[in-house]
């Protein structure tokens, strides 16, 4: 993953072509949350900061956020919907597998602070029924909450910057999510 000296010609090489943006990739497989924040930290510095950052496959939640802390403007991933597929959710409270049984009778939203389509329409018991089913609809809904879930987590780091609090929201919400904690992480 780190290959500094690689990654530092390369960064040089393609800022000396000026390209509306850069991408940074080779850290969503197999590299540690660590390793990907030691690459960024000497990465973004390589870019120009009027230009777009963008990395490329990372999706956890406090992923996103360490990446806008060390200058990334972009993100792209699977990850929300590939785990919707098997009935994980983000939540405000952490990861939650809704198709685990201690979900078949519990008629709450799946996020109770979430405002979301799902969580407004559809209860726990509810989408555990439709993934366990096999029916597609729970997938779509589960996957659009994961969208959600991320869009809002955002639009809360872009009010934080605005704040100038961003280290303080990154510890409130690692503390609040679960990480940290066995098996919450994603």
């Amino acid at each position: 993953a780190g290959f500094e000296d690689l990654r530092r010609q390369s960064a040089h090489d393609l800022v000396s072509m000026d390209f509306p943006g850069y991408s940074i990739g080779g850290l969503a497989v197999g590299e540690t949350h660590e390793e990907m924040n030691a690459v960024l930290d000497f990465t973004t510095q390589l870019l120009p900061e009027n230009k777009p950052r963008y990395l490329m496959g990372v999706g956890a939640p406090d992923s996103l956020i360490d990446g806008v802390i060390r200058g990334v403007d972009m993100f792209d991933c699977v990850l929300p919907t590939r785990i919707a597929r098997n009935g994980t959710c983000m939540t405000s409270q952490g990861r939650l597998v809704v198709k685990n049984a201690q979900f078949a009778e519990d008629f709450t939203p799946l996020d109770p602070e979430c405002d979301c389509y799902t969580c407004k329409n559809y209860t726990r018991a509810y989408l555990r029924h439709l993934l366990k089913a096999d029916e597609t609809f729970g997938i779509r809904l589960t996957s659009y909450h994961n969208l959600y879930f991320l869009l809002n987590l955002m639009k809360q780091v872009r009010q934080a910057i605005m704040d100038d609090n961003l280290l303080e929201f990154r510890e409130y919400f690692v503390e609040k999510y679960g990480y940290n904690k066995s098996g919450r992480n994603f």
